[in-house]
């Protein structure tokens, strides 16, 4: 009879015995719907730094999560699940919502993909809008949405005014998530694919945001 290699067994192991402890159980609980930075997940665990510090070694070690350094503020780092960490180990507690609202600076990019991603993925209605919008969606997106043959809306980037009743906020970039503060919701740390603005850029925040959409859309439910 055949069984997976030694390797990923011992990795699928390394990972059951990092999620046995139930603070880490509830750290991962909170990343399946977006990034967190230590200060957050400290005021949301009610945790003092240096046993958040251990938690997280722990699930670093065991390859359930990563870090990456925010864009706006350089001294705060964003944690989060590493890709294809849980692997059908993902909690399925629902969130129930009548709109998706992607949230960026520009709403020129990420925010606009992530809707129309959204889209493709969940009956539920999307939208997009920014703190800070631009005067076009990015020529890049655009390219990168036509690559993956996604129906990608041609409607100007829009300022957000305000949040309705039943909205499911996600912020996928950092300036937006610490400028507003207090929203709510859930955070995506993608990096700006403007910053560089090469296909690969954009490449890169399509498979990202692609990627946390598949995993949370079955865990949303209308309202």
């Amino acid at each position: 009879m055949r069984t997976e290699p030694a390797e990923a067994f011992r990795l699928r192991v390394a990972k059951h015995a990092a999620l046995a402890d139930p603070a880490r159980l509830r750290i991962v609980d909170l990343l399946t719907l977006g990034d967190f930075s230590p200060t957050e997940l400290q005021a949301e665990l009610g945790m003092p730094s240096n046993l958040l510090s251990h938690h997280l070694r722990a699930l670093e070690e065991a390859g359930l999560v990563a870090r990456q350094r925010s864009e706006a503020d350089k001294r705060r780092s964003y944690i989060r699940l590493a890709a294809g960490a849980l692997e059908g180990l993902a909690p399925g507690v629902e969130h129930a919502a009548t709109r998706v609202l992607f949230v960026c600076t520009r709403n020129s990019a990420r925010s606009q993909l992530a809707a129309a991603l959204w889209k493709r993925a969940s009956g539920i209605p999307s939208t997009s809008a920014g703190t800070h919008p631009g005067d076009r969606i990015a020529q890049g997106a655009i390219d990168v949405a036509r690559r993956h043959r996604l129906d990608l809306p041609k409607v100007p980037p829009r300022r957000l005014e305000g949040v309705h009743d039943g909205d499911f906020v996600i912020t996928v970039c950092d300036n937006a998530h610490e400028e507003l503060t207090g929203l709510g919701g859930a955070h995506w740390s993608v990096p700006d694919p403007l910053r560089t603005n090469t296909q690969e850029a954009f490449e890169s925040a399509f498979e990202d945001i692609s990627h946390r959409i598949n995993d949370l859309a079955p865990r949303v439910r209308a309202a």
